[in-house]
């Protein structure tokens, strides 16, 4: 993956006024950006997402330019090709397993069927074991599933990149050990340039190709880890 990103955003709430100033650029496949809660990192990811716009700046992935306040660019979420794991999953609670895994390909806001069936969905069904819970809600899942069934939604409908909201936040202990090998495996075996945003140390050894400290808004560090994608 090759991304450059050079954004700026202000974010004022009453007296409190936070600055963020963050400048990237990275030829790795696996990219973690650890910091602190509150210190800009989801901001970040959002704006490379398309769900939070710069004040200024650019943003450019694998080439293609995403955004660029100057030239008046700034291409639709929906359109920029990447998938997206939000922290707490966000899965629809009156949709299925099915409906939820499929809701990534539909480009309007109507539910899928209850039986919705597509030839993605069948392979992601079988590649997270979510087939037998298939019409099963999210009330009704565990952690480790629901994980499954939003990263399923995220990558069925092709991504170039994923991006990915501290995605074991949610994870007791011993589940977070098992997930994160599962999509260390996934990863690999797909080969999908994949961003993490983080505030666990365990989630960039993992999976840090590249590693950047996020402080107060802006990269502090960055360390090129041996042994990683890139």
């Amino acid at each position: 993956m090759l991304i450059d990103v050079e954004i700026a955003k202000t974010l004022r709430a009453g007296e409190r006024t936070f600055r963020l100033k963050a400048k990237l650029v990275s030829a790795s496949d696996r990219i973690v950006i650890y910091g602190a809660s509150g210190a800009g990192k989801s901001m970040l990811l959002k704006a490379i997402a398309g769900l939070v716009t710069p004040d200024s700046g650019h943003i450019a992935l694998n080439g293609r330019r995403l955004f660029d306040r100057a030239a008046h660019v700034d291409v639709p979420a929906r359109r920029r090709q990447v998938g997206y794991l939000f922290q707490d999953y966000a899965l629809f609670p009156h949709l299925n397993v099915r409906q939820n895994i499929v809701f990534g390909l539909k480009k309007g806001w109507f539910n899928p069927s209850a039986k919705a069936d597509d030839a993605k969905l069948d392979y992601w069904l079988d590649a997270f074991e979510l087939r037998p819970v298939a019409h099963q809600y999210p009330a009704q899942l565990s952690g480790g599933q629901r994980q499954r069934v939003a990263l399923a939604r995220a990558l069925i409908d092709e991504p170039r990149t994923l991006l990915l909201d501290e995605p074991f936040a949610a994870l007791d202990p011993a589940l977070r050990v098992r997930m994160r090998a599962e999509l260390d495996a996934l990863q690999r075996r797909l080969r999908i340039p994949m961003l993490m945003i983080t505030h666990d140390p365990e989630d960039a050894n993992v999976f840090g190709g590249h590693v950047l400290t996020m402080m107060d808004g802006v990269i502090a560090s960055e360390q090129e880890q041996v042994g990683h994608g890139g």
